[in-house]
């Protein structure tokens, strides 16, 4: 049974987002942070009169608009209204849910004065399965993302879109159907639902930790690829990696090293007179260690801001004040997604070269042409090593970079923004397809090591091995491998291929 989180908008984990958004885990809102949530709406009550942007003013360029008392609340309904203008197709399941969470978690902090019971419906309708439709296009990542965040709140007052059950309904019926009843906001309420960086967030949430599976499938790969190949160990070896001590570097050579032990093929050509392999082989600790290094990086940036007040103005409790700043912007984010995406661009690319290397008879050291027997007639894995060739180009198109980008918005006022929210949506697409890439890899390798039985490899790929072969039957005849590929791409996704190696030698790091 999915488990329940608390939420204090202080110790949000990568785990706990990946149990909401992809496992249906629930969420409260705990009792220290509504004590922290109702001193902070209380400051913004008591500023009523005060000049104070986004509560008695218009917003971005409009600041110097003054908004009566009277039409305050309907100043934060129109605020939605307006700004849920995204186009496109919407995001994902799994950004939509980890986006919710994420938001109710940054105004459980304290920071922002929105009222307790509006942040509860917000997780109720996470809870019980209001999925707001979210388009996922039309942020520049500052002040936030806008124009997402202002769909994901409409249905909280009955308007906009939401997917209940599979059905799309509007947003009043939405909550009508899970016995919801949407509310009416109050000042500063609409903005504190619309600024702040949760869908950047989230897709650098989700996206790191399947960066990180996929880094620690590459290694199981790579160990695949290089019995196939009749590679050598020696270049994995620690006394190697210790003369050049980077951390990712070291992992992905003891884990590569550790998945061999035991193999009976690479035992049988230790005398022979190869001298090196091939980059994608001889390299590849380097190479996965650097990515994994960028992930580290990544990693440490989305850790701080699932946990980050990012609205705007800020409500600081404890100085009395209600503060204009710029904790919406979303450069770190943009600067994280951007480099998560050349990160596993590169794991899939040197993954292709692999692929290559089994295919061609040239290069693979006896293993038939394609890796299947009556060439001609059948064509094997000529046709997936172009399909991993076309992921792996249209990777290197998403790997270039959005966050050096910024379009001036709001008349000049917001001139400077971060395009966070392309970043993350070309991350995404570079994921995919790299976890197809892998899959193909993984595909490759499962058939050519079966030329070299009775020979076995070592222990830790025999289990990667099995689990390919338990989605994916030997390649005898041609047929479609479509269905195979995504089959092992989503092994990829669920670590279930890193999970089946490390049932026989221990964790991976």
């Amino acid at each position: 049974m999915p488990r329940s989180l608390v939420l204090t908008g202080e110790d949000l984990t990568l785990e706990d987002v990946w149990d909401v958004a992809v496992h249906g885990a629930t969420a409260e809102i705990g009792d220290t942070a509504k004590v922290r949530m109702i001193a902070a709406r209380a400051l913004v009550d008591s500023m009523k009169g005060e000049h104070t942007y986004g509560v008695n003013t218009g917003f971005g360029r409009f600041v110097t608009a003054r908004i009566p008392e009277e039409l305050a609340d309907e100043l934060q309904l129109r605020l939605l209204r307006s700004h849920a203008c995204g186009v496109g197709e919407p995001y994902p399941d799994d950004v939509v849910r980890a986006a919710m969470l994420l938001r109710a978690n940054a105004l459980a902090k304290g920071y922002s004065g929105a009222r307790v019971e509006t942040v509860e419906l917000l997780v109720e309708c996470l809870n019980r399965g209001v999925l707001p439709v979210v388009p996922a296009r039309g942020s520049v990542g500052a002040s936030g993302d806008l124009a997402p965040l202002a769909h994901l709140a409409l249905p909280l007052v009955g308007e906009g879109e939401a997917v209940v059950g599979g059905e799309v309904l509007d947003g009043a019926t939405a909550l009508r159907r899970v016995g919801l009843e949407p509310t009416r906001l109050v000042s500063k309420e609409g903005l504190s639902l619309v600024n702040g960086t949760q869908f950047m967030a989230s897709m650098a949430a989700l996206g790191v930790e399947r960066a990180k599976r996929l880094a620690q499938t590459a290694d199981c790969a790579c160990a695949l690829s290089l019995e196939a190949l009749q590679g050598s160990r020696t270049s994995f070896s620690p006394a190697v990696h210790r003369s050049r001590p980077l951390k990712g570097q070291q992992e992905a050579a003891a884990n590569v090293l550790r998945l061999l032990e035991g193999s009976a093929i690479i035992e049988s050509h230790r005398w022979c007179d190869r001298v090196q392999d091939a980059y994608s082989l001889r390299c590849a600790p380097q190479v996965h260690g650097a990515c994994r290094d960028l992930l580290d990086y990544v990693e440490a940036t989305i850790v701080v801001e699932l946990n980050a007040a990012t609205d705007n103005p800020l409500v600081l409790v404890d100085e009395g004040v209600i503060v204009s700043a710029g904790n919406f912007h979303g450069q770190p984010l943009a600067f994280a997604l951007d480099v998560l995406a050349m990160a596993v661009a590169e794991l899939a690319s040197i993954s292709e070269r692999r692929i290559e290397r089994m295919v061609n008879p040239a290069l693979s050291d006896g293993l038939p042409p394609f890796l299947v027997r009556e060439g001609g007639l059948n064509s094997g894995f000529m046709i997936p090593q172009y399909v991993a060739a076309a992921l792996v180009s249209e990777n290197k198109v998403y790997a270039h970079p959005a966050s050096v980008d910024s379009i001036p918005t709001s008349a000049g006022q917001e001139d400077h923004v971060s395009m966070g929210n392309a970043a993350g949506l070309k991350a995404l697409r570079v994921l995919d397809n790299a976890e197809r890439t892998l899959a193909i890899e993984l595909l490759a390798g499962a058939q050519a090591v079966e030329f070299l039985a009775p020979l076995q490899p070592g222990e830790g790929v025999r289990s990667v091995h099995y689990l390919v072969r338990s989605l994916s039957s030997r390649l005898v005849d041609d047929r479609s491998l479509s269905v195979d590929i995504e089959e092992v791409a989503t092994a990829i996704r669920s670590r279930a291929v890193v999970a089946a190696a490390e049932e026989r030698i221990g964790a991976i790091a």
